[in-house]
């Protein structure tokens, strides 16, 4: 595996670098990589914002935020056109790490933008100001590809899929891609895949082992090199409300983590 320096320091912030994390499939880890990837680009110096866009709130709880006790969350952002992101986007417990928090209330936002004019563009519209803000932006989508995925690629300059290691997680993997084709074509052209991680890897069992193999096989350079392996630390750290990279330093999951920030930085997909 190649090794990856630590990133340069920026002079400067922004303008933002937004990559949203997506797959159909549910439990695949993207709410941890969502998480743990922003957690470890801030502990290089980069301000990140995490944007929960997910009505099930798993980030912003992930991140110490109750989503039952919100006023205001992503869903007031997109659907109110006078919504500043920066009243609705607060600190985290790390630093240079902010979150847009999500709770139920975002479900009914796909119900109510059936109608609006340019519905697929709503979020981009409203991270427009947090741009000049903010080194990265890291959307974190519901396990569907409906228009609240869909809004999250119209925004993004980069998607992110984390994939398990399990063979049925390789059959959606085309369908994704698809959509992210379709987006690219009709809506935002500048969108292009940042790559295929690994999750949940196995490195114990043949069937992990395969999988990866098959993913290589198939996604070729699209498969990052970093793997981030199957472990209890990541639901220990998520009951704890904080990422990896701080409960557990020097765990193998956190240095995974920061290993990606730095693979991502060294290929020009993040800041």
């Amino acid at each position: 595996m190649p090794e990856f320096g630590e990133p340069a320091p920026l002079a400067t912030t922004g303008p933002a670098r937004i990559i949203a994390l997506c797959n159909q499939k549910g439990g695949v880890g993207k709410t941890t990589t969502t998480i743990n990837l922003g957690a470890a680009l801030a502990a290089y110096g980069r301000k990140v914002l995490v944007v929960d866009f997910d009505p099930q709130g798993a980030a912003s709880v992930g991140l110490g935020v109750n989503p039952h006790e919100l006023d205001r969350t992503v869903y007031n952002l997109v659907m109110e056109r006078n919504a500043s992101l920066a009243e609705i986007a607060r600190p985290t417990g790390v630093p240079g790490l902010d979150l847009v928090p999500a709770n139920i209330d975002l479900s009914a936002a796909e119900v109510q933008l059936v109608g609006e004019v340019a519905r697929e563009s709503v979020l981009s519209r409203a991270l427009r100001e947090a741009e000049d803000s903010y080194d990265v932006i890291l959307i974190d989508c519901q396990p569907s590809l409906g228009l609240l995925t869909v809004n999250a690629l119209t925004a993004a300059h980069g998607v992110l899929i984390p994939l398990e290691c399990e063979f049925f997680a390789l059959r959606g993997v085309a369908l994704l891609i698809e959509t992210v084709e379709k987006v690219r074509d009709r809506l935002n052209p500048r969108l292009q895949i940042d790559g295929i991680l690994a999750t949940m890897h196995d490195s114990r069992t043949l069937h992990s082992r395969e999988v990866l193999a098959r993913v290589h096989e198939a996604f070729g350079d699209q498969l990052l090199h970093t793997v981030i392996g199957r472990t209890v630390k990541f639901p220990d750290a998520s009951v704890a409300a904080e990422p990896i990279t701080s409960y557990a330093p020097t765990h193998a999951g956190a240095l995974a983590y920061l290993q990606l920030a730095r693979e991502l930085v060294a290929r020009g997909d993040a800041a």
